[in-house]
């Protein structure tokens, strides 16, 4: 399927690896210019050289924490006029209630509900005065059916839904969509965090640990990156202008819900 989006240019968070880097790496193939963003500049440019070398678009790098207004300045001042912006940060870390203080939850509301809001009140009325725009949100499936481990997580990303759930019915006159993917469990260094977490809880070994959470999994196995990234970039589509506002659960079906 022709996505219609080459020769359009987009912003993706987190990209030089996880789900970041998937969705950067689908939107390439279909001819979408990039701007791409991660904290780690040699694992950045790495994933740079090589969506060059396989996709042939133009990719430009900001080694930056965009969770600071500092480096989301530069890297919003880099990007220029966007027409896709994929919004994606690392989730805070997990734990229990008793654990966080207020510094905590400040943290992850910057990092996984203000820096998203902040990126698409910067990117909007370019692609409100062009009158085309896509906007997707990488959250969690926690925003449908909380992790109790992730509490600061579920707060956070439960705050920008909120958000986008308004700001999308907004702007979507406009031809502007926003929308958000919900990732279950996926074979990224984030699973490998958890699991790992489960291993040294439960004595038990790494893949002792993935089989286990696997095997709660009606599809029994992780999602991939690439998976994901395929539906990223429909949503980023020309396909995809009547899909506004949406929550979209990748999960294998492990959040057990009719609707």
């Amino acid at each position: 399927m022709d996505l219609g989006i080459k020769g359009k240019r987009a912003l993706i968070g987190a990209s030089s690896k996880g789900l970041g880097r998937g969705c950067a790496e689908a939107l390439a193939e279909a001819g979408v210019d990039l701007v791409l963003n991660a904290r780690g500049a040699d694992a950045l440019e790495a994933t740079a050289d090589h969506i060059r070398a396989t996709f042939g678009v133009e990719v430009t790098t900001v080694a930056a924490d965009i969770t600071s207004e500092e480096g989301r300045a530069a890297v919003i001042a880099a990007a220029g006029d966007v027409d896709i912006l994929v919004t994606n940060a690392g989730g805070p870390p997990p734990g229990l209630w008793s654990d966080w203080d207020r510094d905590d939850f400040i943290a992850a509301i910057d990092g996984n509900m203000l820096t998203p809001i902040a990126l698409i009140q910067a990117a909007l009325p370019g692609m409100m005065e062009r009158g085309w725009g896509r906007i997707v949100n990488i959250t969690s499936g926690s925003v449908k059916a909380p992790i109790p481990q992730l509490g600061l997580s579920n707060s956070a990303r439960a705050g920008l839904t909120g958000f986008v759930a308004g700001t999308a019915r907004q702007v979507a006159h406009s031809g502007v969509t926003i929308n958000n993917i919900l990732p279950g469990i996926h074979a990224t260094d984030r699973a490998v965090s958890l699991d790992t977490g489960v291993s040294k809880a439960q004595g038990i070994s790494l893949d002792q640990a993935k089989a286990q959470r696997e095997a709660t999994i009606p599809a029994k196995r992780y999602g991939t990156a690439a998976e994901f990234g395929a539906t990223c970039a429909f949503l980023c589509s020309q396909h995809a202008g009547f899909i506004v506002g949406q929550n979209i659960l990748l999960d294998g079906g492990a959040i057990n819900a009719t609707l």
